[in-house]
């Protein structure tokens, strides 16, 4: 972690432009310029780029649009691909000369070539890994300006997802003396734990760029998170001349806060490098106290058994794109904790450093997942292009960023490789990619995921990691472990279900695809190897030495509009032949962070805190007397149905089940008598429908469907109603389509539009409608399923920002946000 500026530091910087040497890692994210185009010589301090865009960093253009069938829908249908130039001109003060300056780039995608002052600096091909070059020799420091130039070049049919375009994380410029510690040089690990002794062991690395060998004294101190000093231990070393060396030291912590899932306790270890009685340089890391084991048994976190509750997630955040906005992340984990959630995988790569930073704070374990592809491809133009020359560089420095992460417990090498059915040389490229994790970090396992079966188990393929990734085989969980018990086994991917929020489509069955080009949200429909989460949970119960399960997946993200356009990992082409459907429909949570009704069937299996949850709606005008299938999700013991009042039936979870139809691969039967779901079948008619939950025996918690009136309304809610001014804050406006009474009206599609005034701006609006092609960037959106959603985000200005919602012939709504 860098030793990052107050505020009060920065102000000069980002009036005047000019960098002091004082600083060390300058937040260099504002005013760059952008050109969507080829522009030949843009390199060149002598270009002229008045006419280019200003904006400021983090960027993803291809979110920007338009939607065009031009694009792959496979991608979300948006223009990613293309030359992107960004540049930025900035200044250096006299004194800053002998220093080491480097620039950091947290992620740019993708195929980034960097120069300064016309000078070709470095290269990096993967769009999902930090770098960062030395730029000192190319710099001026008479005061005149000095000029760097980006130039992104992502390809089409190069990735499977929509991966965003454009430097999309932060920009840093580093200031740093000749000796300073190394790019995320400390490794800090804690071998001994227990509730009264923590051994803190930190292996710092020290580079001496200069020319005269530097005896240097280091100082490593230990703070809780309350700011107190836990222990300390000083070092002294010899780094040799355009060398570098490690300090390493170890200290015993008393009592020291255990990390887990439920006390997330975070530590802060700070670096003090000094020569000759003065600091030259600070170095901050955080990390945690906690020990993990895996065995054929299951996952042990502080010997405590614990079962992977775990989502999939891809990096975008919806209608923001692959913009990386701490606040975005932070609101998609929090929905997921809500869930149940406990375990994340960052499929299919690298995730930020926010995230990861989130995830220690928030309590969640991670699977940090390196790459989607190795050497045989997917897509013509995908990462097998650089993997001969890029990805021992690249997984070593994910595992190398990523090692103090307490909440990272393993490495995963690939996703569904190609070289799982390679007999001679599969086993021989996943061997390289796990030495190489274990050769940065040996106290992690790696994993990866594998679909095929049972190839990669008799190919040896499976065994080159420690623990073996099951993509979508269930029923084959007692087979694996019996015939191959040296494997540790979790569900890498698991039932790929997939629904459109607020959509029931009757009679129930199970269909391909449906002409309205949306899934029913009865959760029972996916594609092929697919099944619902009630599957999953059966076997998984049945086989309790697995460790969990990585849902596929847990929000909606861009691309894969699976089961429409085209099949997975079979195609180089364009999925379009659906269009416009061009996101996914997998998450239990939409785009905009909406819960599906699959978002209560696992927080029913996944928490303990009653709850109960209650589909479809109320409002079937013409069907009155036809029967309604309605279902209850809940964690209760029993559940009562009433329709107007008039029970139903009074069900027990466990006992009366729920026939789900099911057709997968490797599942023998057409249905499948589902435990987890209480269901009645009644005749509709207009008024509400309740159901009532109870636990041993006692009435605990209702839920209500009202048979909604016509639209009157617009109801506004905001997640926050304080953030921060700090030009990043977000806060995330929920917007109903209401009756008079305040019932949401389920198939409202009515147009909004919004307005903004004070200190902020509308970055982005949604709907969760995976066919709809209105601009994320827009200022209206149309309701679906009776919802959408605004997104505001605060200026570098404190004070209030109103947004106001209007709808044609409905009541608006105003919602004011504070930014501090």
């Amino acid at each position: 972690m860098r030793k990052i500026l107050f505020l009060m530091y920065l102000v000069i910087p980002a009036i005047c432009g000019l960098y002091n040497v004082e600083a060390q890692d300058l937040n260099f994210n504002d005013n760059w310029r952008f050109f969507n185009e080829e522009a030949e010589g843009a390199e060149k301090n002598s270009f002229d780029d008045s006419s280019w865009r200003n904006l400021n960093l983090p960027h993803d253009w291809a979110i920007e649009g338009p939607f065009s069938e031009e694009y792959n829908a496979r991608c979300g249908g948006l223009p990613f691909h293309g030359t992107g130039w960004y540049r930025k001109n900035f200044k250096m003060e006299p004194s800053a000369k002998g220093k080491v300056v480097r620039m950091e780039f947290e992620g740019a995608m993708y195929d980034a070539y960097v120069w300064v002052n016309g000078n070709f600096v470095g290269n990096r091909p993967y769009g999902y890994i930090g770098f960062e070059f030395e730029i000192s020799k190319y710099l001026k420091f008479d005061g005149s300006e000095n000029v760097v130039a980006v130039r992104l070049r992502p390809q089409d049919l190069s990735s499977r997802w929509y991966p965003g375009a454009g430097l999309y994380r932060s920009v840093w410029l580093k200031i740093d003396n000749p000796v300073h510690v190394e790019q995320w040089g400390a490794y800090i690990t804690t071998p001994t734990i227990s509730e009264k002794l923590g051994v803190v062991q930190n292996e710092t690395t020290i580079v001496n760029t200069g020319n005269v060998d530097a005896k240097v004294q280091v100082k490593q101190e230990y703070f809780s998170a309350d700011g107190k000093l836990a222990a300390s231990i000083d070092d002294e070393i010899t780094v040799k001349a355009n060398s570098s060396e490690v300090s390493g030291t170890w200290v015993n912590v008393d009592n020291p806060k255990i990390w887990d899932t439920e006390n997330p306790n975070m530590y802060k270890a700070v670096t003090t490098v000094s020569q000759n009685g003065k600091v030259i340089d600070t170095y901050n890391s955080t990390f945690g106290f906690r020990s993990i084991s895996f065995t054929t048994e299951g996952f042990f976190l502080n010997g405590k058994k614990i079962r992977f509750n775990g989502v999939c997630l891809h990096h975008d955040n919806g209608a923001l794109g692959s913009a990386v906005y701490r606040r975005a992340d932070e609101r998609k984990l929090q929905i997921m904790k809500s869930m149940g959630v406990n375990a994340i995988r960052t499929s299919h790569n690298p995730p930020s450093r926010e995230f990861l930073e989130l995830c220690d704070e928030l309590g969640l374990l991670v699977l940090d997942e390196a790459f989607d592809v190795w050497k045989d491809q997917k897509v013509e133009n995908g990462y097998n292009v650089f993997f001969e020359e890029w990805a021992e560089r690249d997984i070593k420095d994910m595992v190398k960023r990523d090692r103090n992460h307490p909440s990272v417990i393993m490495w995963s090498t690939g996703n569904e490789i190609n070289e799982q059915h390679d007999k001679k040389n599969g086993w021989k490229v996943a061997k390289m990619l796990s030495d190489y994790c274990k050769e940065i970090d040996p106290t992690r396992p790696t994993t990866l995921g594998m679909n095929n079966f049972e190839a990669p188990y008799k190919m040896n393929f499976a065994a080159q990691s420690d623990i073996a990734g099951v993509n979508y085989k269930p029923t084959k969980y007692g087979y694996i472990h019996e015939t191959y018990p040296q494997l540790a086994l979790y569900g890498s991917e698991t039932s790929s279900c997939t629904s459109s929020r607020g959509i029931y489509h009757l009679p129930i069955e199970k269909y391909k695809t449906h002409e309205s080009l949306h899934v029913t949200s009865y959760d029972l429909i996916g594609p092929p190897w697919a099944y619902p989460p009630d599957v999953e949970f059966h076997f998984q119960e049945q086989n309790p030495n697995i460790m969990g399960e990585f849902v596929w997946t847990g929000f909606d993200y861009l691309g894969e509009p699976t089961p429409y356009g085209g099949k997975d990992n079979s195609t180089n082409g364009y999925w379009n032949g659906d269009w416009p459907s061009h996101s996914s429909y997998f998450g239990a949570v939409d785009l905009c962070g909406f819960p599906k009704d699959r978002f209560y069937l696992y927080q029913s299996h996944w928490t303990s805190k009653p709850m109960i949850h209650l589909l479809p709606h109320w409002n079937w005008k013409g069907m009155e007397g036809e029967n309604i299938p309605v279902y209850c999700y809940t964690n209760c013991d029993e559940a009562e149905l009433f329709v107007n009042g008039k029970s139903m039936g009074r069900k027990v979870k466990g006992k009366d089940l729920t026939e789900l139809i099911v057709q997968f691969m490797r599942y023998e039967g057409d249905s499948f008598q589902s435990k987890y779901r209480l269901s009645w079948n009644v005749p509709y008619e207009a008024g509400n429908i309740k159901v009532v939950g109870y636990k041993d025996g006692k009435q605990v918690l209702e839920e209500q469907i009202n048979t909604a009136g016509k639209p009157s309304k617009v109801n506004l809610s905001v997640d926050r109603r304080e953030i921060n001014a700090d030009g990043e804050d977000l806060a995330y406006v929920t917007v109903r389509i209401e009756d008079k009474n305040g019932n949401l009206c389920p198939n409202a599609a009515n147009l909004v539009n919004f307005s903004v005034k004070g200190a902020g701006e509308l970055v982005a609006v949604d709907n969760g409608n995976q066919i709809s092609l209105e601009s994320f960037q827009a200022n209206h959106r149309k309701a679906f399923s009776g919802m959408c959603l605004a997104i505001i985000k605060s200026s570098k200005t404190g004070g209030k920002i109103t947004l106001t919602a209007k709808s044609k012939r409905l009541k608006s709504a105003v919602v004011v946000v504070e930014t501090k």
